[in-house]
């Protein structure tokens, strides 16, 4: 089979703290053979950045999440943009809107994503976003700012979102979310108007442990390792075949992050 790559891993969880290489490691075993590190501040940043510096085949992204928005510091905007210049930063966040826990006030969300959104630009890297709730909104900032390259990151919506999100240009990160029967109803539905050139798959990784898995480990935490199952759930329910999926996903993430697809030009 082709190499996968994990565009959602969050590392630095502490559910990963007693055995954070040998994730990375058993992931590889399995022909994850890349992974994006996901930072929500700045201090996850620098982590991500120099684990990723002695882990071949990790990558991260540079950016703060909508809860952390009300925590920045006066020169944050300037120490991302030196972040953003590390050569294994592909992308520019988790950055987005949350309307549902409103850990950070709304207009402090806001004004913090739209600078990012500007840094996007100005940098030429993909936006890596997270929404909830605030759709309109989050729409609506990104064609203000004329965002067209980046990645919805575990997207779980309907069908007209899917398709606004596709219009701008993005990229559809899905995520162990579309194997748990509970819930996954609209995003089934918009599963079947995703092109396959627009498809990447991620776990969420410590969390979304995908429920169709036929052996799942006790701890119940999720990992790189099961994004085979992601795959093979996407292709037993759009009539691809598991290696399809896996070949076009693994050139979908390259081109959105420009990286080389020949792994021996690099990791």
């Amino acid at each position: 089979m082709p190499a996968l790559f994990d565009v959602g891993v969050n590392l630095f969880s502490t559910q990963f703290d007693a055995d954070r290489a040998e994730v990375i490691q058993r992931a590889q075993s399995l022909q994850v053979k890349r992974q994006l590190l996901i930072s929500s501040d700045l201090a996850e940043t620098a982590l991500n950045q120099s684990y990723s510096e002695i882990h071949a085949g990790l990558y991260c992204t540079a950016g703060v999440h909508p809860h952390a928005a009300a925590a920045v510091s006066e020169y944050w905007l300037q120490d991302l943009t030196l972040q953003l210049k590390h050569q294994n930063v592909v992308a520019v966040g988790e950055c987005g809107l949350d309307f549902n826990r409103d850990f950070s006030p709304r207009p402090i969300q806001i004004q913090v994503f739209e600078q990012q959104l500007n840094l996007a630009q100005t940098s030429g890297k993909a936006v890596y976003l997270h929404e909830r709730d605030a759709f309109d909104t989050q729409l609506a900032l990104l064609k203000q700012h004329h965002i067209q390259h980046g990645v919805a990151h575990c997207f779980t919506g309907n069908t007209e979102q899917m398709r606004a999100y596709l219009d701008l240009g993005l990229y559809i990160g899905i995520t162990g979310w579309l194997c748990d029967e509970r819930r996954n109803q609209d995003l089934q539905q918009a599963l079947q108007y995703l092109p396959i050139d627009r498809l990447l798959l991620e776990t969420d990784a410590p969390y979304l442990l995908p429920r169709s898995l036929t052996q799942k480990p006790k701890s119940r935490r999720n990992e790189p390792m099961y994004l085979p199952e992601i795959a093979r759930y996407i292709a037993q329910h759009t009539g691809h075949t598991a290696e399809y999926i896996w070949q076009n996903s693994w050139q979908n993430s390259c081109r959105v992050f420009n990286l080389p697809q020949d792994l021996s030009h690099v990791d």
